[in-house]
């Protein structure tokens, strides 16, 4: 009987990105949509690890189960690293990736390419019913392109673009993506936490 890993989200992008990075182990990795009647986490931390450990911690308890929570987000330094936090709801409560990409670039309009530094940054937790077990971080380091292009990923991966690769996470073939992504680099240290708890 595989150990279930309940992944403390319901964006659809994110389960997809962990299922694939997780690969190998014997899990059933399930996520928020297999369980309806989940406690609603608000998202109230002012940092992403504590976003992070309180998902992880919150639904572990619920359930009883291990739970990995994650935070991520996008901090731009030419806006104080902004987004950050509020990466989900920059263009407001709810918003679409379509309008949080919008208000990106409104807030960038007049800044060269070369000025545009971004970080993509990740935080997940591993938690079971009983304790926190680790805490991890994963950055990936691009810039903000002065359009959205690609189709691939979520969130703003239309506009964070590699310069190594002269693409965008949204043109980028998702097997690059996902060795090289902020996801990809906290996931690699969640694997070694799991390997010693399993």
């Amino acid at each position: 009987m595989s150990q279930e890993l309940l992944i403390a989200t319901r964006n659809k992008g994110k389960v997809r990105e962990i299922k694939e990075l997780l690969k190998g182990f014997d899990l059933k990795i399930t996520s928020l949509d297999d369980y309806p009647d989940m406690p609603v986490i608000e998202e109230d931390g002012k940092t992403f690890t504590a976003n992070a450990v309180k998902k992880a911690v919150t639904i572990a308890l619920y359930t009883k189960k291990l739970t990995l929570g994650e935070d991520s987000g996008l901090e731009v330094k030419a806006l104080q690293n902004q987004p950050g936090v509020y990466s989900a709801r920059f263009a407001g409560e709810g918003a679409t990736d379509h309008k949080n990409n919008a208000k990106l670039l409104r807030s960038l309009r007049g800044i060269p390419l070369k000025k545009r530094q971004a970080r993509y940054r990740c935080f997940a937790a591993l938690a079971d019913g009983s304790k926190l077990i680790d805490v991890v971080q994963g950055s990936c380091s691009g810039l903000i392109a002065l359009r959205p292009k690609g189709k691939n990923g979520f969130g703003y991966d239309p506009l964070f673009f590699i310069p190594c690769y002269d693409q965008t996470f949204g043109e980028l073939d998702p097997d690059i993506k996902a060795q090289i992504s902020h996801r990809a680099h906290a996931l690699r240290k969640i694997k070694k936490s799991l390997l010693k708890y399993l």
